[in-house]
């Protein structure tokens, strides 16, 4: 992951520098992300075409999946963030 997060910095200064307090944003918002995304599905889920676009969002096993992905959130926002090479 370190490897990819230098990557990443690297293409993001091409267009301005990368504020290096702000990479210990970077789990909290894509749990935040996570979150949301799941939340406009469910607050849209009567809308006709949303069960049709998307229904594997209404199963045990995208619930699951969730689940077990916002546990491994969970750990990872329990560690301190990567360095920056």
């Amino acid at each position: 992951m370190a490897l990819q997060l230098s990557y990443l910095r690297e293409g993001y200064e091409t267009f301005r520098e990368l504020d290096v307090r702000e990479v210990g944003l970077i789990e909290a918002l894509r749990t935040l992300r996570m979150l949301h995304y799941a939340a406009w599905l469910a607050r849209r889920w009567d809308d006709p075409a949303f069960p049709a676009a998307f229904p594997w969002f209404n199963t045990p096993q995208y619930w699951q999946q969730h689940l077990a992905e916002l546990e491994q959130q969970r750990h990872l926002l329990e560690q301190p963030p990567l360095p920056l090479y």
